[in-house]
């Protein structure tokens, strides 16, 4: 039988799609199992090798699964939207839905040639209006929503207002950007723009000024993993720090669960631990600072409120509001350009950059315990979304503020008895307080930590603050709130409109979705808005509840939409929902089958989105659960991170001021030029001469140097790159070995969780593993011959022995050695000569997640109606695993000198005996009588003399 794998994958992924195979329903009889990939941006260059690891590790388990009896939904869509699509539109001038939908269809053509089990009739594509539809009804839904701190969770804006109605701002314990102070009274004698100005304040979806990276270049806010060293990763455009009035979700109000719901799923600790320091709890106090000979007050966040004592000066940040309250006339002009310099950094590169930069506002604050005279700076090093954008610096005890004291000369003072600050700060977490206050520095009854130890003064320090009204203890997190504008057109509208007051009012929910317009061109308008600002027909008719042209806005019945779009995330947050009900045009799920499908048990994804994409699907989770639209409060309840594959380039060596190329081992008396070169024209890092004369016209009258009629390549692992030829197409692989191979081949490079090289110099061993299989039953003879015989025992444990490995292996995602495996049991079939069928159907059933195309193949030819997906995958007896012999490591003194072997169950005298009298043995004891004889049972005899 001869392994035709364009054959027979070709015939198979026609017939799966044809019967529908690997669409699944609801079905109470069966336990349910989630698997989820994170769905692809579909870019223009298609899929490349490494994109396919992560979706065949989770195809091998969900078809694993589904052999195990579950009911396994594994669905797979777009997330359609983004910055690429529209650049190229705007380049080219082609709508960006166009190209959108030509990489849609490439990525589903690659994607079907590697065999998935996908269910596709559940495909979602963030583009489409009947997804979107869903995201903008979330966003209205946060819109009209306020999070309560007490109930924990979001409640109705409606009850906000309801208690503003009967007790005022009376001391509400809720997430909000201001705290507001007024009576029933005065909130009822309120305008109405006045007041949707103070409830925008509690929102959780809500428009708010906030320092955003912002391109001018592109024309729009960027998040921070697009950008990279001040420029736009998209074009490399320079970008800014600017504060802007945008869209945001106060994500913050979730940080306490977001926190704390970290410990109820099944996460790496690593990415637990990078989850935790994004969102940062910090428990501590705010005090407030009163400036010198001005009315202003600012307050601070503090950890170790004890540390006042310590305080030399204090540090805003760049984009603080009290910048310029605080900066004095004879500094304007250095502040003003140390904050121009400062918009070009991002805040993630200032948190990274350890250079000590800053400048002196020419203000001093009183320090309210001492009443002492602090200088107050401006520098990088503080953000302003953490805490309040201002810290009081205690150089003593912190290693930036020590770094910035030691650089503009400013005072250092211990706190910690017998601490040593000469060359670092002291770490303050423990030990005895001194300075606190300074000898000669007292005042009565002010307070006193001389002698504490560091939590009694802490302790002792709240109480204080508390007691004379100089702040309050609170605790603080990291996180910040999600900028949600942005400034594009190939996006999510927003269903907004602004009333004659300017305020923002969401569309009615019945008449979601609120499309995506046409426009002239994709670029920002001429006087700076948005590109939607282009839309000729962009504006609501709130009495006929439909967008109408907006030359006919009158702020009366007809109002402007809101001109910005929403982010990449908003259509990736709660994608893994609507596959569960993919088609219902009346709820994002029906309760009753998301209580089916509940949440994903396993998600596999790339470790570049721990602190972005599954930050905000938590959150959008959480709020989701709040309205009781879902049963889960955590949308992940396993995560996998699959490494990277990386590429492995190839190099020809051209002598310089030539167009001679000398191969890799012959290089070396000559001045050479590395170059690299195509990948796909090179094998076993032999390169094919003829077509790399025919790659670039620029070697077409090249000469080789040759090892023996053979041009060897130079080689290197880099990142999979255009500009580095690197870049494997799968297709080429699937049309050269086929899906199968290609398959087993990403999984077989090593562990799914490690980056690793791709290199094509192993691949032939796979592919001839599968000729093998294929021989098992033909006999390396055209026909198809099977035996009915009994298996020997010699047969069973070989299948067993694989059943076992290869089921833990599956649990453990060790599908590396999963293939090991199929290996050696191919080997040791193939020496026994064995084509029985108790042994070969069963063999096949355990290949099929790993290469499912030559499993439903032999499958079908053993003589089975229904397809491999519908089998049951197999258990292993351990009876036939029991070793008849098993091999002693025979070692005097501790040292192992020769192996014997002995039927397994040995007696300990016997195993005794038998290494005593081993033939071997008379060397080593050398006549003597042994002192010792140690034995570990079917494992180690040791001698000692």
């Amino acid at each position: 039988m001869e392994y035709n794998f364009r054959e027979i994958e070709k015939k198979w992924q026609e017939y799966w799609n044809a019967h529908k195979v690997y669409q699944v329903k609801e079905d109470e009889s069966k336990p349910k199992y989630y698997v989820l990939d994170m769905f692809p941006y579909p870019s223009g260059a298609g899929l490349h090798v490494g994109h396919p690891l992560g979706y065949i590790a989770s195809d091998i388990y969900s078809r694993y699964k589904r052999l195990c009896g579950f009911n396994v939904l594994h669905p797979m869509g777009y997330d359609a939207y983004g910055l690429p699509a529209e650049q190229y539109a705007i380049q080219t001038g082609q709508h960006p839905y166009i190209t959108t939908k030509k990489n849609i269809e490439r990525y589903r053509e690659q994607l079907d040639k590697i065999g998935f089990s996908f269910d596709w009739s559940r495909e979602v594509q963030t583009c489409d209006p009947d997804y979107y539809h869903w995201t903008q009804w979330a966003f209205i839904k946060m819109f009209n929503s306020y999070y309560c701190y007490d109930m924990q969770q979001a409640r109705p804006i409606e009850e906000l207002i309801a208690a503003f109605e009967q007790a005022g701002a009376a001391p509400l314990h809720v997430a909000c950007g201001e705290e507001y102070t007024f009576t029933a009274g005065e909130w009822k004698d309120k305008s109405e723009r006045e007041k949707q100005e103070i409830l925008m304040n509690y929102r959780i979806a809500y428009l708010g000024d906030t320092m955003v990276n912002w391109c001018p270049s592109l024309g729009t806010v960027l998040a921070n993993d697009e950008v990279i060293n001040g420029l736009s990763q998209r074009g490399g455009y320079p970008v800014e720090q600017k504060m802007m009035r945008q869209w945001c979700l106060r994500v913050s109000a979730y940080a306490g669960r977001l926190l704390d719901g970290l410990d109820t799923i099944d996460w790496t600790e690593s990415l637990k631990e990078t989850q935790r320091n994004w969102i940062g709890r910090s428990e501590g106090a705010e005090m407030q600072f009163e400036v010198k000979d001005s009315p202003v007050k600012f307050t601070i966040f503090t950890t170790r409120a004890d540390t006042i004592f310590g305080v030399t000066f204090m540090v805003l940040a760049p984009e603080s509001e009290l910048v310029e309250a605080l900066t004095a006339k004879e500094q304007h002009c250095e502040v003003k350009k140390y904050i121009e310099a400062t918009k070009k950094k991002t805040e993630r590169e200032r948190m990274a950059d350890k250079k000590v930069t800053g400048v002196f506002t020419g203000s001093y604050a009183i320090n309210p315990v001492t009443g002492e005279a602090i200088p107050v700076w401006i520098s990088d090093y503080v953000l302003a979304g953490y805490g309040t954008g201002a810290i009081m610096a205690v150089p003593g005890h912190d290693s930036r503020d020590y770094a910035f004291a030691k650089h503009f000369n400013l005072p250092i003072i211990p706190l910690i008895e017998g601490c040593d600050i000469s060359e670092e700060s002291f770490d303050a977490k423990e030990g005895k307080m001194i300075n606190s206050p300074q000898k000669g520095k007292e005042t009565e009854g002010g307070l006193v930590l001389n002698g504490l130890e560091v939590p009694e003064a802490i302790a002792k320090t709240k109480q204080y603050i508390e007691e004379n009204k100089l702040g309050k203890v609170k605790t603080n997190y990291r996180l910040r709130d999600a900028t949600f504008s942005r400034q594009r057109y190939w996006g999510e509208p927003f269903p907004v409109y602004y009333d004659a007051n300017g305020m923002p009012q969401p569309v009615s929910m019945d008449k979601l979705p609120l499309e995506l317009p046409e426009v002239d061109k994709f670029l920002p308008t001429e006087t700076g808005e948005p590109p939607l600002g282009r839309a000729g027909k962009w504006a609501w008719d709130s009495a006929n509840g439909k967008v109408t042209e907006t030359s006919l806005i009158d702020n009366q019945t007809i109002f402007a939409l809101e001109l910005n779009t929403m982010p990449g995330f908003a259509g990736s947050s709660a994608y893994y929902i609507r596959y569960e009900d993919p088609h219902n045009d009346k709820a994002l799920a029906d309760k009753k089958t998301n209580a089916y499908w509940g949440n994903v048990d396993l998600y596999l994804g790339g470790t570049e989105h721990a602190t972005g994409h599954l930050i905000y699907s938590r959150f959008w989770n959480k709020f989701l659960y709040d309205l009781g639209v879902v049963k889960d409060e955590e949308p992940f309840r396993k995560l996998i991170n699959q490494g990277m594959i990386q590429g492995r380039s190839n190099f020809v060596y051209r002598i310089n001021g030539t167009n001679t190329f000398v191969s890799l081992n012959l290089k070396h008396p000559y001045d050479v030029t590395p170059l690299h070169v195509d990948v796909n024209i090179v094998s076993n890092d032999i390169l094919d001469m003829e077509a790399f004369r025919n790659w670039n016209p620029e070697y077409k009258t090249a000469e080789f140097i040759t090892e023996d009629g053979k041009y060897i390549c130079g080689w290197a692992v880099e990142k999979m790159s255009k500009s580095m030829f690197n870049v494997v197409n799968p297709d080429v692989i699937v049309e050269k070995y086929g899906a199968d191979t290609l398959r087993l081949y990403e999984m077989f490079l090593g562990p799914l969780e490690q980056s690793k090289p791709w290199d094509t110099n192993g691949i032939d061993g796979v592919h001839r593993f599968l000729k093998k299989l294929v021989a098992l039953f033909s006999g390396n003879t055209d026909s198809f011959t099977i035996s009915d015989d009994k298996p020997t025992v010699a047969e069973l444990k070989s299948l067993h022995k694989l059943i076992k490995k290869v089921s833990f292996d599956i649990e453990h995602f060790s599908f590396n050695t999963s293939v090991s495996a199929f290996m050696i049991c191919i080997n040791e079939l193939t020496a026994l000569k064995c084509n029985k069928r108790e042994i070969v159907e069963t063999l096949v059933i355990v290949l099929s997640p790993f290469a499912p195309h030559i499993a439903e193949e032999l499958w079908h030819r053993l003589g089975n109606q229904t397809t491999i997906v519908e089998a049951q995958w197999p258990s292993w007896n351990e009876e036939y695993l029991k070793e008849d012999v098993v091999t002693y490591a025979v070692s005097f003194n501790g040292k192992a000198r020769f192996n014997m072997e002995l039927p397994a169950g040995t007696l300990r005298e016997d195993a005794e005996k038998a290494a005593l009298t081993h033939q071997s043995a008379a060397k080593w004891l050398e006549g003597k009588v042994p002192k010792k004889i140690i034995v570990v049972p079917n494992k180690i005899v040791n001698i000692v003399i």
